[in-house]
């Protein structure tokens, strides 16, 4: 199965009325975070290919639609007039876990807390977010055998492609969830790549951890 992973910023590659040429034989679409609705919406109406998303630490446009456990009582009245969370087609994943196509995928979202805004979680935070998804997990290792195949996040685990700065630091818990549940894949955003042979694909146990920044094609062996 190829899958075609995106964040942070419109490619011109894929922002194209080439995209459907270039991309034709791609079967999912994964988005890390930090992309317009209308970015996902392009894609699905070119490829008309499933996307699942997450949000990242930017670009909130229907965040609040999709967010249950939001702390604002009243959506803001102009945007609920603008936004039809279901007119292009993509599904949100952050906190859920679905399968497509034979594959098991879960979704965590957000990036470190560093000034209280809108999808910012603590360590601490982070880790009752996966706590959530166990049963779920567990469910899926019993009936499946094995628990996920890909996690979609915004943030990247501490240590592996993060930087120093605290907006920009990865979770450790991230570590903990692939020493435990082994997805095949992680696959984040949020960290800039400016150089081309900066180091997007790093292994750590059984798991591939990509920079989706931009966009990248991976190709994945689907399980029975």
């Amino acid at each position: 199965m190829k899958l075609l992973c995106v964040a942070d910023e419109k490619d011109p590659l894929v922002y194209s009325n080439k995209l459907k040429e270039r991309f034709n034989d791609v079967d999912l679409v994964l988005g890390c975070g930090d992309l317009s609705i209308d970015y996902y919406e392009f894609i699905v109406s070119m490829l008309n290919k499933p996307l699942y998303f997450v949000y990242g630490n930017h670009n909130f446009r229907g965040f609040k639609h999709f967010k249950k456990d939001t702390n604002n009582l009243f959506y803001d009245f102009l945007d609920l007039m603008k936004f039809d969370k279901s007119s292009y087609g993509s599904t949100y994943i952050d906190g859920k876990i679905k399968k497509e196509s034979g594959m098991i995928i879960a979704g965590l979202g957000g990036s470190m807390r560093y000034n209280k805004g809108e999808n910012q979680h603590t360590e601490f935070g982070m880790l009752l977010r996966i706590i959530k998804l166990i049963p779920h997990l567990v469910w899926n290792r019993i009936f499946n055998k094995r628990y996920l195949d890909i996690l979609i996040t915004h943030a990247p685990p501490s240590g592996i492609h993060d930087e120093k700065d605290l907006c920009h630091r990865g979770f450790k818990v991230f570590l903990m969830f692939m020493k435990i549940f082994k997805p095949k894949y992680l696959i984040h955003g949020h960290v800039h790549i400016y150089d081309r042979n900066q180091k997007r694909i790093s292994r750590y146990y059984d798991t591939d951890v990509v920079n989706a920044y931009g966009y990248i094609i991976l190709n994945l062996e689907v399980s029975k």
